[in-house]
């Protein structure tokens, strides 16, 4: 498992603090500083069944000042949230977890985490 964190969000640190109660396996990707590729948020993205708007912090500064709100939400602007994602990691919705079985979760409850950890 891997797990894309902000040391600085207390979602982030709880998911830390339950995959360790857990015995858990994972590695560490602080994502604001190795910033993940526009094909790998397309890669985690697939994982996650999600599009890129279900992981976008539309209410970051950075959101607002781009105008991300405003965007479409379909197929032909699709490639424009991710790019925007990946010059603007902090954007990313947090904490990601990647399960061993292919899978990814968002990890933001108690719940999600132990989903993840039942994906092993």
């Amino acid at each position: 498992m891997e797990i894309w964190i902000n040391p600085a969000c207390s979602k982030c640190r709880g998911a830390l603090a339950l995959l360790d109660a857990e015995g858990a396996g994972y590695t560490v990707r602080r994502y604001l500083e190795d910033v993940p590729s526009a094909d790998e948020i397309r890669e985690v993205l697939g994982r996650l069944g999600l599009e890129p708007w279900d992981v976008t912090r539309t209410r970051e500064a950075e959101a607002k000042e781009l105008g991300v709100e405003e965007w479409p939400r379909d197929a032909e602007h699709r490639d424009r949230w991710i790019e925007a994602l990946a010059a603007h990691p902090k954007l990313i919705q947090r904490p990601i977890i990647t399960a061993e079985d292919g899978t990814a979760v968002v990890g933001r409850s108690e719940e999600a985490v132990r989903d993840a950890l039942s994906r092993r």
